[in-house]
């Protein structure tokens, strides 16, 4: 079986290991900004740097800055609304992580598995991690805000192998693909599994071209354990 030639594991953070329901509970950013989900994207995922390197690490900062690029006529108020409500949703969803999910988790470590976790974001999407019921299980977590580093960096990814003590070609690397982590994984010599369990709800038009990178794909977490 894969597992049994692998003897350490990192993870992906969001979207791989946290689930979007529990997101869709609470008002979305965009939402509560007045902006469309557009444009709120792109700024997550295409101008934000600064945030994701940890160089800009104010609560209030981090969404003031992304809001008035925008719409620079967004009023201070509805900006400190917005991060305090961000933060609330992160925290919420760092919390509730699906029992499956911490199974899997369990049943790695009881195989003798080495975990560690390997995650994009910044200060407010981490905010919760102290009280969240995962890092329990991992040898080692790499933060981006904390270490300047960001996937798909071959950085990042050497950073949580040296701690957990293994090669890339002795771990695999899970994750939803986002943010090109699979393509930089497997640059770095790791194993590639892409897990679809999340994001073939959310952006179903994303799946084919994540694809690319995945050395193997799965549903479900049960689906890990009998991949040949």
């Amino acid at each position: 079986m894969l597992l049994d030639r692998y003897p350490a594991v990192i993870f992906d953070l969001f979207h791989t290991l946290t689930s979007q329901t529990v997101l869709k509970k609470t008002k979305g950013t965009s939402e509560m900004l007045g902006v469309s989900r557009q444009a709120w994207n792109d700024q997550l995922l295409l101008y934000s740097e600064d945030r994701l390197r940890g160089k800009i690490r104010d609560q209030f900062e981090i969404i003031e800055k992304m809001a008035h690029a925008i719409d620079p006529a967004i009023p201070d108020e509805v900006i400190r609304q917005a991060a305090e409500n961000r933060i609330r949703r992160f925290h919420y969803a760092l919390q509730h992580i699906e029992q499956e999910t911490l199974d899997m988790l369990q049943r790695l470590l009881k195989g003798g598995k080495t975990l560690g976790l390997v995650s994009n974001g910044d200060v407010n999407e981490f905010a919760g991690w102290q009280t969240s019921p995962l890092p329990p299980y991992f040898r080692h977590v790499v933060f981006s805000c904390d270490v300047g580093y960001v996937k798909p960096e071959r950085e990042i990814y050497e950073l949580c192998l040296k701690k957990l003590g293994v090669r890339p070609a002795q771990c695999l690397y899970i994750g939803d693909g986002g943010s090109n982590e699979l393509q930089g994984a497997h640059l770095c010599g790791m194993t590639t599994v892409l897990t679809t369990r999340v994001i073939k709800d959310l952006w179903p038009g994303k799946v084919e071209e994540r694809r690319r990178y995945a050395d193997h794909e799965i549903d479900a977490w049960d689906e890990l354990f009998s991949l040949p």
